[in-house]
């Protein structure tokens, strides 16, 4: 029989480094992605003034007006990809079960966060009029995302080669 937490039991393999020190910076990840997943479903449920509020556009604002499923539809499609993600971080953490495809979910999902809060840059410099205040924010949000999963998955990278026996 195993420790709690040695590997044995699949949970807790990735949850310490080299030094023993739990990856805070996964799960610190996997919080952020839970919030905003979270956020998501609040915009389901705080209707169009949410969706203006959150940069949704007015297209999505509207539709939700007007008793359309297709925002409410698209915005849980996002939360739960947001899920998912946050699961990976939390697997990769240790805080559950080993997910497939770890490395490579880690580092599309670091690639997505930091490609789309980079993609600030380009914008500001090529079509500046596109840039608002919500722009700047979510960016810069998605960026310390990006940043946080980048750091988390390089600390864990060793321990998410291994293999459970």
């Amino acid at each position: 029989m195993s420790r709690p937490g040695s590997g044995g039991d699949g949970v807790g393999l990735y949850s310490r480094d080299a030094r023993g020190r739990r990856n805070v910076w996964l799960l610190i990840a996997g919080c952020l992605s839970t919030v905003a997943a979270l956020l998501h479903l609040m915009v389901i449920a705080g209707g169009p003034e949410w969706y203006r509020f959150f940069g949704a556009g007015e297209a999505m604002a509207t539709l939700a007006a007007r008793g359309s499923l297709k925002p409410a539809l698209a915005t849980l499609a996002i939360a739960t990809v947001l899920f998912v993600w946050a699961a990976y971080a939390f697997s990769g953490a240790g805080l559950v079960r080993r997910l497939p495809l770890m490395r490579t979910a880690l580092l599309l999902i670091t690639a997505v966060y930091l490609l789309r809060g980079l993609a600030l840059f380009p914008t500001l410099a090529f079509k500046p009029k596109l840039v608002d205040s919500f722009t700047v924010w979510s960016s810069l949000i998605v960026l310390v995302y990006g940043i946080t999963y980048a750091i988390g998955t390089w600390r864990a990278w060793p321990a998410l080669g291994r293999r459970r026996r």
